[in-house]
């Protein structure tokens, strides 16, 4: 456990052109981009939070900028106190997502020790060890 923390969470629109079959496919998936971490209050990190709405640019709009351009924008803010942020820029559009949060828990993440060469042969023999259990209530 830690002891909570406020941050400025930003999530874009990330876009991936992948081609199968002689199709193509534009795959959107909302990624996390940046975590900025906020001395203060709630209400700073609110304060955080409504700037990076309405300054921050993504980088599918940063990579074809030329000096002087400024994307047009608008930014909502939603009943939970997040924004969602709308940007065009000549032909491109992006939208962003701007977050508060706490950070209330960090478990770092362990790796297993390698197996032996007996275990690789009795896991090659016997079928692979059972998958964990999945997360229920209560368990």
């Amino acid at each position: 456990m830690t002891a909570a923390r406020w941050y400025v969470l930003i999530e874009e629109d990330t876009r991936m052109t992948k081609h199968a079959d002689g199709v193509e496919f534009r795959l959107h998936r909302w990624t996390l981009v940046a975590t900025h971490p906020v001395d203060g209050t709630e209400e700073d990190a609110r304060a955080v939070a409504e700037e990076a709405a309405l300054k921050h640019l993504p980088d599918l709009l940063a990579r074809h900028a030329r000096p002087g351009d400024v994307p047009a924008r608008q930014a909502y803010r939603t009943s939970d106190g997040s924004w969602l942020v709308r940007l065009s820029q000549q032909h491109r559009e992006c939208h962003l997502r701007v977050t508060t949060a706490r950070l209330v828990h960090v478990v770092e993440g362990t790796d297993a020790p390698p197996k032996t060469f007996r275990q690789k042969l009795r896991t090659a023999l016997d079928g692979p060890d059972p998958a964990p259990a999945p997360w229920a209530p209560g368990a």
